[in-house]
């Protein structure tokens, strides 16, 4: 496990990496607007009531004695998460059934979240015999907790033992040239999410080899689907499953 972390993200480097991302495909009022009813949205996330309903996502923590419930994040990373990815842990019923579709010996991939936030999903995909499992989130503070959960996490479902979580941006980050199972449960803007998508077509012409990629809460599939190097292989409303061509 990779404790350390780079500085705190900036808030107003990211928004201003925002405005730049958005200006150009939108316009200077779509932008605005988009911009306003963001922070609007924010506020509301914020009162009292609506983080006692987040706290709904605990029942998990209290089985494994460790935290990644959306209700202890601060308010700084909720403000930084509605200009990259808001912070959302998964739910273990959706993965175990994206995971179990997925025709493959586990123990021939590794297994990638970009944007693991607190680290649940690591934990989760210990059940199963990957080589190795690998999370990569943007904010030091969601990395920190991610390497405690890791450090605390005990189950006698685990099969893999070779977990780590990196603190960086999921658009520089190099993917590792062999097979792969990449999660992503919305992590990313559009923008960002194309950039990754072009890295990813770059690794496979570079070192052709199996990858699958699990897409939770696909609201950009599009993405995805305009890639000559990925083909659905399985969808539903909640998830889109691709793989390498």
């Amino acid at each position: 496990m990779r404790a350390d972390s780079s500085s705190s993200v900036s808030v107003r480097q990211t928004l201003v990496t925002w405005w730049n991302d958005n200006l150009p495909r939108a316009g200077f009022w779509p932008t605005l607007r988009c911009f306003i009813a963001s922070l609007w949205a924010f506020l509301r996330e914020s009162t009292p009531e609506q983080r006692r309903r987040r706290y709904g996502d605990v029942e998990y923590d209290w089985d494994h004695r460790v935290d990644t419930t959306g209700a202890t994040v601060g308010w700084r990373d909720r403000l930084l998460g509605v200009f990259h990815s808001a912070y959302q842990p998964t739910e273990p019923a959706a993965f175990h059934e994206m995971l179990q579709a997925l025709p493959i010996d586990y123990r021939e991939f590794t297994f990638i979240d970009l944007g693991s936030g607190k680290g649940r999903t690591l934990l989760m995909a210990s059940d199963y015999p990957f080589r190795r499992i690998l999370g990569v989130e943007l904010l030091p503070e969601l990395h920190s907790v991610a390497c405690e959960n890791l450090q605390k996490y005990r189950s006698p479902k685990q099969k893999c033992f070779a977990l780590e979580s990196v603190c960086g941006d999921a658009r520089t980050f190099e993917f590792p040239a062999e097979p792969l199972v990449l999660y992503l449960f919305n992590p990313l803007p559009e923008v960002a999410l194309a950039e990754v998508t072009l890295r990813l077509q770059h690794s496979l012409t570079q070192n052709p080899r199996k990858v699958f990629v699990l897409y939770h809460n696909p609201l950009l599939e599009r993405v995805l689907a305009s890639s000559d190097r990925l083909r659905k292989i399985v969808g539903s409303l909640q998830y889109s499953v691709y793989e390498s061509v």
